[in-house]
C-alpha cells in the first residue's frame, strides 16, 4: 500500500486548488454519463447506428464503469492514489480524442467502454484522495459537499453542455470537449496531490479476486441493461447469467482463501458501509432515472430541441448543487441519519410533485415546484451517503470501500432502470402518443414511492453504532 501522511500537513496550508482538482474530476465523470443523451440522434444518424445498437453509446460506459470500480478502487489503494488518478485522467483524454474521430458505430462504442473503465478508475481514486486528505468530520463533509456538488449538478449540467455542444459543432464535439479538460487534470492532480509513498511489499494485489469480480460484475451489469429490452430467456442474457454466477461465486471462494483479499472481510462487518451501500443503490435507481424519463418528456412530449432541453436541466442542476451543501450543514447540525431521511423525504415529495405536473399541455413553470424539491433532496443525499461511506473506514481501506459503495450506485441504477422503464410500458427514445406520457408518469410516481421507501427503512430501528449513518 502507498502512504500520503508524509505529504498531509503541508497540503492543508493549500486545500482549496487540490479539491477543485478533485472537483473537476468528478465533474468529468458525471458529465460523461450522460452528455451524450441529447447527441444520441445526431450519433445514430451520422455514424448509422441501427436503433437497436444505439443503446449502447450509453449502455458501454455503464457496464465498464460498473465492472472495473472495484479493480479500481484496490488498485488505488496498492498502487497509489495519484497515480490511479492521474492514469484514469490520461484514459479520459485519449479515447475522447478517438471517440471524436470515430468514424463507425464499434469504435465509438468501444471508446465509450474505455471511458467507463477510465471513470472506474478515476472515481474511487478520487474519492479516495478525499476521505484521506481530509480528517473524518466537519473538514472532510465540507470537502464532500464540494465534491458532491460537482457531481450531482455534473448529471444534470451534462443534458444543458450537450445541447449546447451539439447544435453548434456537431456530435464529436461531446467527446472533443473532454479532451484539454482531463489533460489538464491530470497535470494538475500530478502537481497538487501528495506523492505516492513507498509501496509496502508485505500486501499483494489479489488477481485472481480482481479478475473474478470485474467479469463477475460486468456480465451482471450487461444483464441487466441487455435483459429488459431483448428478453430474459435470449442466448446472451441466459449466457450471462451463469458466467457471472459462476464468476461471483469463485469470487467468494476465491476471497476466503485469499491471504490480501481485494475486498476484506471486515468491510462486510462495518455496518456503516453497508447502509452507505443500501443507499447509493436506492439513490441511483430513483434520483438518477429522473432525468431519463424527464428528457423524453421534454424532447418527445413536448418537441424540445437538444439546446432547449439542456437548458431545461439548468434549475435542476443549480438546485441539487444547493441541496449538496444544504446536507453537508444539516449533517453537523441533526447527524447523518436524520439528514439522509429529510432529504430523501423531500426527495419523494418532489417526486410526487412532478409527476402530478407532468401533462401534454403543461408549462415548465408548473414542474418548478416539484424540480426543486426533489432537487434538494437529491443534492443532500448525494453528499450523506459518501459521507457515511467512508466514515469509521480505515485510510488503507477507503479506495475499496468506495469502489464498494460505487458498484452498488451502478449496480442500482442498471437494475433501476430496467424495472422503471418495465412497468413504463417500455418506453423509449422512440416511443410516442398518450401511452408515453402514461408511462413517463407511472415511472415518475413509482420513484417517489421507491425514495419514500428508502426514507422508513432509515426510520427503523436498529441497533446504535457509532459507524452507522
Amino acid at each position: 500500500m502507498f502512504t500520503t501522511e508524509s505529504a498531509k500537513d503541508p497540503l492543508r496550508k493549500s486545500v482549496g486548488l487540490p479539491l477543485l482538482v478533485l472537483a473537476l474530476g468528478q465533474l468529468v465523470i458525471s458529465l460523461d454519463y450522460n452528455i451524450v443523451y441529447v447527441a444520441l440522434p445526431d450519433i445514430g444518424a451520422g455514424l448509422g447506428f441501427s436503433d437497436h445498437d444505439l443503446q449502447w453509446v450509453v449502455s458501454a460506459y455503464v457496464v465498464a464503469t460498473g465492472g472495473f470500480l472495484l479493480l479500481g478502487g484496490r488498485a488505488a489503494d496498492l498502487l497509489g492514489r495519484r497515480r490511479m488518478f492521474v492514469v484514469a485522467a490520461l484514459l479520459y483524454a485519449g479515447s475522447s480524442l478517438v471517440g471524436g474521430l470515430a468514424q463507425t458505430p464499434g469504435v465509438l462504442v468501444a471508446v465509450r467502454a474505455v471511458q467507463g473503465i477510465g471513470g472506474s478508475l478515476l472515481f474511487p481514486a478520487t474519492l479516495s484522495l478525499i476521505t484521506t486528505l481530509y480528517d473524518e468530520g466537519p473538514e472532510r463533509n465540507r470537502a464532500l459537499a464540494v465534491w458532491g456538488a460537482a457531481g450531482a449538478g455534473g448529471l444534470c449540467f451534462g443534458s444543458l453542455l450537450g445541447g449546447v455542444l451539439v447544435e453548434a459543432y456537431g456530435w464529436p464535439s461531446v467527446f472533443f470537449v473532454n479532451v484539454p479538460v482531463a489533460g489538464a487534470l491530470a497535470v494538475a492532480g500530478w502537481l497538487l496531490f501528495p506523492a505516492d509513498g513507498p509501496w509496502d511489499r508485505s500486501r499483494h494485489f489479489d488477481v485472481a479476486g480482481a479478475l473474478t469480480a470485474t467479469g463477475g460484475i460486468t456480465l451482471l451489469v450487461f444483464l441487466l441493461v441487455q435483459a429488459p429490452a431483448e428478453g430474459w430467456d435470449t442466448p446472451a442474457a441466459l449466457v450471462s447469467t451463469v458466467l457471472s454466477v459462476c464468476l461471483l461465486t469463485l469470487f467468494a471462494v476465491v476471497e476466503r482463501r485469499s491471504r490480501d483479499p481485494l475486498v476484506p472481510a471486515r468491510l462486510f462487518a462495518h455496518r456503516g458501509l453497508l447502509a452507505a451501500m443500501g443507499v447509493t443503490a436506492l439513490f441511483s435507481a430513483t434520483f438518477s432515472s429522473v432525468p431519463y424519463f424527464l428528457t423524453l418528456y421534454f424532447q418527445t412530449v413536448h418537441g424540445y430541441r437538444a439546446v432547449a432541453t439542456g437548458l431545461a436541466f439548468l434549475v435542476p442542476a443549480v438546485v441539487v448543487a444547493v441541496g449538496t451543501q444544504a446536507g453537508e450543514r444539516a449533517v453537523s447540525a441533526f447527524g447523518m441519519r436524520r439528514m439522509l431521511v429529510g432529504g430523501m423525504t423531500l426527495g419523494a415529495a418532489g417526486a410526487a410533485a412532478l409527476g402530478l405536473a407532468l401533462t401534454s399541455d403543461g408549462s415548465y413553470p408548473s414542474l418548478l415546484p416539484g424540480i426543486v424539491l426533489l432537487g434538494l433532496g437529491q443534492g443532500a443525499a448525494w453528499t450523506g451517503m459518501w459521507i457515511a461511506a467512508s466514515a469509521g473506514v480505515a485510510p488503507g481501506d477507503q479506495g475499496v470501500a468506495s469502489g464498494m459503495a460505487s458498484t452498488t450506485l451502478q449496480v442500482g441504477g442498471a437494475v433501476g432502470l430496467a424495472v422503471l422503464v418495465a412497468l413504463a410500458g417500455g418506453v423509449g427514445q422512440n416511443a410516442s402518443g398518450p401511452g408515453l406520457l402514461d408511462g413517463i408518469r407511472t415511472a415518475v410516481f413509482a420513484i417517489a414511492g421507491g425514495i419514500g421507501c428508502g426514507a422508513l427503512a432509515l426510520l427503523a430501528p436498529r441497533r446504535a453504532t457509532s459507524t452507522s449513518p
